[in-house]
């Protein structure tokens, strides 16, 4: 890379910078000293080993729906230019660069009548998704998005470019899948597609108000008991804002969902689905028969740029008086807006896969609860003392947090690794990034 280039090259006070630096995650500024826009596996070699040389901190983004850690002061890559997907129909593979959004793969896949591994928002970066594990939309029967990556390339702090397999550097592979950036910038990897074409699936919402949540929590968990692997589903709970931005049915409501994804026949879904339609009215059905193309219209997250904060736990069985007490505690008497999602576990996700396996943790946990609070400015001081009472509730049967879902709360460390994984990653940071240059590190760092 020519550091000369002012098209790729940008600091404080450029035109672009700005533009180069913003991402879907509004809440948390970022200002490092310089931006490198990659254009190829070449570009980010450069942007490292410039970085090394100056010891400079580096921070990789694509979407910017998580945070790329401590590039405040120091170098900030940005791959959303390498966008490059390739499907390769027989071997049901897709190469995908390290700025690939979920949508482009979707689409790409259909038309083979394949479907990657991707979680609710097509808007999400494939690659970092998948580096920190990948809960997706039918991860239940398949696993998590990491399980099926073939190879990745991925530059370390030396500056060198390596193409990482579970045969040629084992432990490598193993650590990046799961451990996130914290062990060099991955430009491109492979990953299994699955042959799913079509899915039974989407939302049944009640209205908090006059169906207690207390009784959809506990009707959902019954009802997950009952369930075949093929099914991945969430419940969740929002008060939706009063605002002329949302449509007026959903202005100031209280709304308990429920939320399925079902590979089977629809008139399987329609068998499976029966004792949730029964729980009391609803507002909406939308359970049906679609596309994968259509899969996202199953949570319909937000497509547009926003702050949040937001965590998570994950627990073996899931405690419906604890969830009922945090549905109280994030719901209509809160005083500022929150999202909460509870996700079954288990099935696929409970397998350790391959010879070499990889760094996703705790996958003997049976439940994800997550919180997600949208705030402006000081706000963020009573979120985060109202996550810490929610996710106190859950303190006994906690086992740990999910790296993908720690919105802004990837500061802290603790519990996103068991005890033993983080010291194993600990021992691949003294090997390939002893100086610490990427400091998204979870807590794992050189020395332990």
């Amino acid at each position: 890379m020519d550091f000369t280039d002012r098209r790729l090259v940008f600091r404080p006070g450029d035109d672009g910078y700005d533009e180069e630096t913003a991402g879907f995650q509004t809440g948390f500024a970022q200002r490092p000293a310089i931006v490198f826009g990659a254009e190829s596996a070449d570009d980010v070699v450069a942007a490292v080993s410039h970085a090394a040389q100056a010891g400079l901190p580096i921070g990789v983004q694509a979407t910017g729906h998580g945070l790329p850690g401590s590039s405040e002061g120091g170098v900030l890559i940005s791959t959303r230019r390498m966008d490059s997907v390739r499907i390769d129909a027989d071997a049901r593979t897709v190469t995908v660069g390290a700025g690939v959004r979920w949508g482009q793969v979707i689409e790409a896949a259909a038309a083979h009548g394949l479907a990657p591994l991707n979680g609710s928002a097509p808007g999400v970066g494939a690659v970092s998704y998948t580096l920190g594990g990948g809960l997706g939309l039918l991860a239940r029967e398949f696993g998590y998005a990491a399980d099926h990556v073939r190879w990745l390339d991925v530059v370390t702090a030396d500056g060198e470019l390596r193409h990482v397999t579970a045969q040629t550097e084992p432990e490598l592979f193993w650590g990046l899948l799961g451990g996130g950036a914290n062990l060099g910038v991955v430009t491109a990897l492979e990953i299994g597609l699955v042959p799913v074409a079509r899915l039974y699936g989407g939302a049944i919402e009640f209205d908090g108000r006059e169906v207690d949540p207390d009784r959809v929590l506990r009707a959902y968990e019954a009802w997950t008991r009952t369930v075949p692997d093929e099914v991945t589903s969430s419940v969740a709970a929002l008060v939706y804002p009063d605002i002329p931005q949302l449509p007026p049915h959903l202005r100031g409501r209280y709304l308990v969902t429920v939320r399925v994804a079902f590979t089977g026949s629809e008139a399987a879904g329609e068998v499976l689905v029966a004792p949730l339609r029964e729980i009391g009215p609803v507002v909406s059905d939308s359970l049906r028969e679609m596309p994968y193309t259509d899969s996202h219209t199953i949570h319909s997250d937000p497509d547009f740029p926003h702050s949040y904060y937001g965590d998570s736990v994950v627990v073996g069985e899931l405690d419906v008086a604890a969830a009922s007490e945090l549905f109280a505690l994030t719901g209509p008497a809160a005083d500022a807006m929150h999202v909460v999602q509870i996700n079954q576990l288990g099935g696929a996700l409970a397998k350790t896969v391959g010879p070499s396996g990889n760094a996703v943790p705790y996958r003997d946990a049976g439940w994800l609860v997550r919180v997600l609070s949208p705030f402006e400015g000081a706000d963020l001081v009573a979120v985060r003392a109202v996550q810490a009472r929610a996710f106190g509730l859950f303190a006994p049967e906690t086992a740990g947090r999910l790296l993908n879902f720690a919105f802004g709360a990837g500061d802290r460390p603790d519990g996103l690794y068991d005890a033993g994984t983080r010291k194993r990653l600990a021992e691949l940071k003294a090997t390939y990034d002893p100086a610490n240059l990427f400091r998204r590190n979870y807590g794992v760092t050189a020395g332990g």
